[in-house]
């Protein structure tokens, strides 16, 4: 039996060449960022009809993600082996987890956090949980349980990916990069770990919508989005950055390294051949790449590291386009 206590109505305290500044890339365009996204329903009372359980963030960094919940047991927690992980700090390693007990039912059991799990307000360390319910991980991050049927779960899934995706090029979009930057580059610190960041603009992109249309320019750029998907790895973060700009972010990787993966991304682009509009398009890039590394201590954080890699890619386009710049 759980020890679940009765609820509040309220759940606990929790945090709810020159460019713009990074305040200013951060509000230039309004949120598109789901920040709540509950979908309650009562369980099925036709047996054989599928059901599914899910957890929606609902606050912090990741607000508006949906975790589906499986057959066996889901970790919770900062370490990276967990099955729903949060880079926050009033998270702990292994914070809670999520067994399922059978249709329907779901327990949820504190493992001896730093910050405490709560159901309702009210701190737990077992708990059965209930569709409707909000759950605190630590003082920050708030998520909701639901249990909802298949297809309810797709869309609730589908719903967070058009929040976070451009819906051109299918690239993350610019909003969700800088919060993921923001917890990576703390992660970063924290470890001391290797984080680079590779910013590319296509060179003279304004000459095929100019001399070929729009529809051609928005065939460049889906092809060129797609290459650079299949060639990065499944850690790393892509994002189109605005217009024909976009960003990557990879972890784990050195100064020299995000270097050699810059210049491979840069003579694959120029190798394409896009057909679009009754055309062949080639396009070029040029790129510019930084890291943490480079930075000082007290600097380490995303402004900076864009402002770097900003100025590097302004020097890659000074110096004759088509190249790349990291030093």
């Amino acid at each position: 039996m759980s020890d679940r206590p009765k609820r509040p109505s309220k759940p606990p305290n929790a945090a709810g060449g020159p460019r713009p500044s990074y305040a200013d890339w951060q509000e230039e365009e309004p949120s598109t960022r789901t920040t709540e996204t509950t979908i309650s329903a009562a369980v099925p009372a036709m047996a054989k009809q599928t059901v599914r359980a899910i957890l929606t963030v609902i606050s912090g960094a990741s607000a508006g993600r949906v975790h589906s919940i499986g057959d066996g047991v889901t970790v919770i927690g900062r370490a990276r082996e967990a099955q729903l992980r949060f880079d926050d700090a009033g998270v702990s390693r292994t914070h809670a987890r999520v067994s399922f007990l059978g249709v329907g039912r779901y327990l949820l059991e504190d493992l001896e956090s730093t910050n405490g799990t709560f159901v309702g307000g009210q701190r737990v360390k077992r708990a059965d949980l209930e569709s409707g319910d909000r759950v605190n991980i630590g003082p920050h991050v708030t998520v909701s349980f639901s249990i909802v049927d298949s297809q309810a779960e797709r869309m609730a899934h589908e719903l967070y990916e058009s929040a976070v995706r451009d819906t051109l090029t299918k690239a993350h979009n610019r909003r969700y990069f800088i919060e993921r930057l923001g917890s990576e580059i703390a992660y970063a610190r924290r470890h001391a770990t290797p984080l680079s960041l590779i910013l590319f603009d296509l060179d003279h992109f304004k000459r095929v919508n100019d001399e070929h249309g729009h529809l051609a320019g928005d065939a460049v750029l889906r092809e060129v989005a797609a290459l650079v998907t299949r060639m990065i790895r499944v850690e790393d973060v892509f994002a189109r950055f605005g217009g024909e700009e976009f960003v990557i972010l990879t972890r784990g990787i050195e100064h020299d390294g995000a270097g050699r993966f810059s210049e491979r991304l840069r003579a694959a682009i120029e190798k394409l051949a896009i057909d679009a509009e009754g055309a062949e398009h080639k396009v070029t890039v040029s790129v510019g790449y930084a890291s943490v590394s480079e930075l000082l201590p007290a600097e380490r954080n995303a402004e900076a590291l864009i402002r770097l890699t900003d100025e590097r890619l302004y020097n890659a386009k000074t110096g004759g386009r088509n190249r790349t710049c990291g030093a």
